[in-house]
């Protein structure tokens, strides 16, 4: 890490950031740490805040004789997120590099490779990943090679992957296990090669190794996901005949098909099949029940449900506030929306950008310009300037930015951005259909749910 503080130091001399970081780092590198905290307590902190180098700050002060792989993979991968989104990658690539040397195990490794996808630098996971293996004992096991692939995944560098994956595990001598295959066939889905995808399921085989419900759900998100209904039918025969027990996720692939594009009372179906075969539906399995509702005119019956949720043990999630604030925005329910945002506010899981923007057009056309600026004021109190560049642009439009925003000028400048809103209207209509099998978590410029998700194989 005194490499690290050298690095940032020098690199930018002009930036006050920049030293604000080197110091924590330095401070951390001397062993001091006289205000070390808990990792419970820290990841606390770490998700609530979001200038970077407090981030940063608060990842030095951690205890490090109790940091776990996990811990560490947790927390890095935070405060990488926050440089990152702060458009300072060089940072973040110097603080994620600066924990290489200590990458003696094939778990610690793997934890920092993960930490690259936050940073969106999959190359510099490449080539971490090339520098550090051959230190680590033999034989390598799969860990850090399925974390790099899985880094490349989420960075979107899925073409990438079919040839690292022969490339690499020559190189390194490494056996490909069923994560590691499962990968494959997510990169192949996303590549929209579902043949090559369905090969790798015999290439398995052939390897003496079974497809898990994992990999077929995979398979069968992406037939959902291209409407290929009858294939999807046909693959999850196949993984129940060979032995492969459909799973809460696997059931949300079904789940999610139907509340997108069918029926509520088919969205139930599916449910009632879930609940025969010992499961319990999910925050997620309710959320596209609450869509079904919501994209067939029946608006109350979603409210129902949501307030519901409680009593069915679940916690509305990001996604949650996202599609009920949509649903809500675009019939007009602007006396419910704002309800959802304060409930989302108390959950410190607001909403993306584009569809508080919905909420705030809404307010200020109807001539409710006080409320439109309180929950400007919100977002202004919740996040740093530099993730508020959509909000001030926002503000500006609708005239909120100064106190002559009134329900004549409101009437006066909404007529340009209409359309635009009815557009939005229609992308909230569609969400669901980039996500991944269990449903993408609400992201973006103001959400508070930045942390990309981590591949559970990874410790």
């Amino acid at each position: 890490m005194a490499a690290l503080a050298i690095l940032l130091r020098h690199g930018r001399r002009a930036s006050a950031h920049g030293l604000r970081l080197s110091r924590a780092l330095s401070a951390a590198t001397a062993g001091t740490d006289p205000g070390a905290i808990s990792v419970s307590k820290a990841k606390q902190r770490l998700r609530r805040e979001f200038d970077p180098d407090r981030a940063v700050s608060i990842l030095a002060a951690i205890n490090k004789s109790s940091m776990s792989a996990g811990a560490t993979r947790n927390a890095l991968t935070v405060a990488a997120s926050r440089l990152a989104r702060a458009r300072r990658f060089a940072d973040a690539e110097a603080l994620i590099s600066s924990y290489l040397p200590a990458c003696t195990t094939e778990p610690y490794l793997a934890a920092v490779l993960c930490s690259y996808a936050a940073a969106k630098l999959p190359e510099k996971a490449l080539d971490a990943f090339r520098s550090a293996v051959p230190s680590l004992p033999t034989p390598i096991s799969p860990l850090p090679f399925n974390a790099l692939l899985s880094t490349l995944l989420r960075c979107r560098c899925h073409h990438q992957i079919p040839a690292l994956f022969t490339e690499l595990s020559k190189e390194f001598s490494i056996t490909p296990d069923n994560t590691s295959y499962g990968i494959l066939v997510k990169a192949y889905c996303m590549n929209q090669d579902r043949a090559k995808a369905k090969q790798t399921l015999d290439q398995m085989r052939e390897q003496g190794i079974s497809p898990t419900t994992k990999t077929y759900t995979t398979l069968i998100d992406s037939m959902y996901k291209h409407k290929k209904a009858e294939e999807a039918e046909l693959l999850w025969k196949e993984m129940v005949e060979s032995g492969c027990k459909p799973d809460v996720a696997a059931y949300n692939v079904k789940v999610t098909y139907f509340g997108l594009y069918g029926k509520p009372e088919e969205v139930m179906e599916v449910m009632e099949e879930m609940e025969a075969d010992g499961l319990k539906p999910d925050i997620i399995t309710y959320n596209f029940l609450m869509t079904s509702y919501c994209k067939n005119g029946k608006l109350e019956d979603a409210m129902v449900l949501y307030r519901s949720l409680a009593e069915k043990g679940c916690s509305p999630n990001a996604a949650t506030y996202k599609h009920m604030l949509a649903a809500l925005c675009k019939n007009g329910n602007f006396d419910a929306g704002l309800h959802i945002f304060e409930e989302s506010l108390k959950k410190n899981r607001i909403p993306d950008f584009r569809t508080m923007k919905e909420l705030v057009e809404g307010l200020v056309k109807g001539g409710r310009v006080a409320e439109a600026k309180k929950v400007v004021a919100e977002m202004h109190k919740r996040f740093p300037n530099f993730l508020l560049s959509g909000w001030k642009k926002l503000e500006k439009e609708l005239g909120l930015d100064s106190d002559s925003g009134d329900a004549s000028h409101s009437e006066c400048i909404y007529g340009k951005i209409d359309a635009e809103a009815k557009s939005v209207a229609a992308d909230a209509e569609a969400f669901g259909i980039e996500g991944s099998a269990a449903e993408a978590t609400a992201v973006s410029e103001e959400s508070s749910d930045d942390e990309p998700p981590v591949p559970k194989e990874v410790p």
